[in-house]
């Protein structure tokens, strides 16, 4: 077996069962529609689903809540209140930056509330529980950006690296670094894209900077601390001196 094909019988083994976590999302909707006590817009999956991007090992869907400008209490208010929401009617969550993470009749889901600027557009601005701040963005271009940048299998690769090593390193960090590292790189090369990636991750990942296309304001590696930048570029490193595939990701 070759590299590329090794890599490929990894993104078949991985696939995410798209309508399972669709129906776990619809068994969560009436939850979320009450919390929302009307200022819910929208519930429409987003993340790695909308973006082909999944593997079957981490999170199976996101969940974006587009609630209404007129929400009223602060972003870290609305945030909790999700959270005791799904904790209420049974679901533990978990409490991530901007996203809560709940597991649904065996699905992991991430729900992301964010409130609308205004009332129209589709600009949000989203609670960073980390920071206790706040930031704009748009996921509708964030979908956009990864699904035109023909680098889904690389993603899918990475983010399989990621989990298997237990590396703290957002999805939209993660993708963005990916497309950046195979900038004229040749498509449908898996392997050598893969390792091209894991070169740049190795060499550049603690002083590479990436801006939110959607928000210049919004620096999407600031998302990641020193100590976690470090770690990416460590197991990076020691991955790229394994003798073989099997050895980096599986």
């Amino acid at each position: 077996m070759t590299a590329d094909e090794y890599l490929a019988s990894l993104l078949s083994k991985y696939t995410v069962d798209i309508s399972g976590a669709k129906s776990a999302g619809n068994l969560i909707y009436p939850v979320l529609q009450q919390w929302g006590n009307g200022y819910l817009l929208s519930a429409e999956f987003s993340g790695s689903l909308a973006k082909g991007t999944g593997i079957s090992i981490s999170t199976d869907a996101d969940i974006f809540l587009s609630i209404s400008s007129s929400t009223p209490g602060t972003l870290a208010d609305i945030y909790n209140s999700l959270a005791n929401a799904v904790a209420a009617v049974g679901y533990p969550p978990r409490l991530q930056n901007v996203s809560i993470g709940v597991r649904v009749n065996g699905h992991s889901i991430d729900l992301v509330p964010g409130r609308r600027q205004s009332q129209w557009g589709d600009d949000h601005s989203l609670y960073r529980r980390k920071s206790q701040s706040w930031i704009q963005s748009n996921v509708a271009k964030h979908i956009s950006y990864v699904n035109s940048s023909g680098r889904i299998n690389e993603i899918r690769i990475l983010k399989l690296w990621r989990t298997r090593h237990q590396l703290e390193f957002p999805s939209f960090f993660l993708e963005m670094a990916t497309i950046d590292a195979l900038t004229n790189s040749r498509h449908g090369n898996l392997a050598a894209n893969v390792w091209k990636v894991l070169e740049h991750l190795r060499d550049n990942i603690l002083t590479v900077r990436y801006v939110d296309p959607a928000n210049t304001n919004n620096v999407i590696s600031d998302d990641c601390t020193i100590h976690e930048k470090a770690a990416i570029s460590t197991k990076a490193a020691s991955s790229l001196k394994e003798p073989v595939w099997e050895k980096i990701v599986w």
